[in-house]
């Protein structure tokens, strides 16, 4: 299912068409290829000073490391995400050998959505979630001090609504987009003066 983002001018495709959707094909595989170029894609992200906070934990629909992902997240989100081809969980690591890394959640963000962007750009669908425990996490894969989870991302294929089965999961995954206006989204000269029109 398509819900291309309804913009004032032309984005490029992949933003135009990335949303959050929750219900994926269960039959569907992500394949070792595709994860390759989703974690390259956020390899490449900017960070500040070239830190490189980003990190991810990856796992395929019947491996244990999905298993592991999957049971850190909350039951809500359970109750979809195991359809997916691929669980991830975004770390971003705050230490480095010089001290804090500066912007460490910021660079785990411009990777992960460096990532998303890649899912849509080859056919997949990606929805990135904070409902999970970020100690279940921290204990099932022994993470280090100073390595935070933050996101998680399940990957795949999508299906139509209907896989959802809860009446309002999938009124929710029909809903149209919205977004703030332009006009309450980028001000210039002081705070609330329209930088540019709808």
């Amino acid at each position: 299912m398509r819900k291309p983002a309804e913009t004032s001018v032309p984005v490029i495709p992949a933003i135009a068409e990335r949303w959050s959707p929750r219900a994926f094909d269960a039959t569907a595989e992500v394949s070792p290829q595709e994860l390759t170029t989703l974690l390259e894609a956020a390899r490449w992200a900017p960070s500040f000073g070239n830190t490189q906070p980003a990190r991810y934990l990856v796992g395929r629909r019947g491996d244990p490391t999905f298993a592991r992902i999957l049971a850190a997240l909350n039951s809500g989100n359970q109750a979809w995400a195991f359809r997916a081809g691929a669980l991830l969980v975004g770390v971003m690591v705050t230490t480095n050998e010089k001290g804090e890394v500066p912007y460490a959640e910021y660079g785990l963000g411009l990777a992960s959505e460096n990532l998303v962007l890649q899912a849509v750009d080859l056919g997949l669908i990606a929805h990135q979630m904070a409902g999970f425990s970020a100690d279940a996490v921290r204990s099932s894969f022994g993470l280090p001090e100073g390595a935070v989870p933050r996101v998680a991302i399940a990957v795949g294929h999508a299906a139509e609504a209907e896989v959802l089965e809860d009446e309002r999961r999938i009124e929710r995954e029909l809903k149209p987009r919205q977004r703030v206006p332009l006009s309450e989204f980028a001000f210039s000269g002081e705070w609330g003066t329209p930088a540019l029109g709808d």
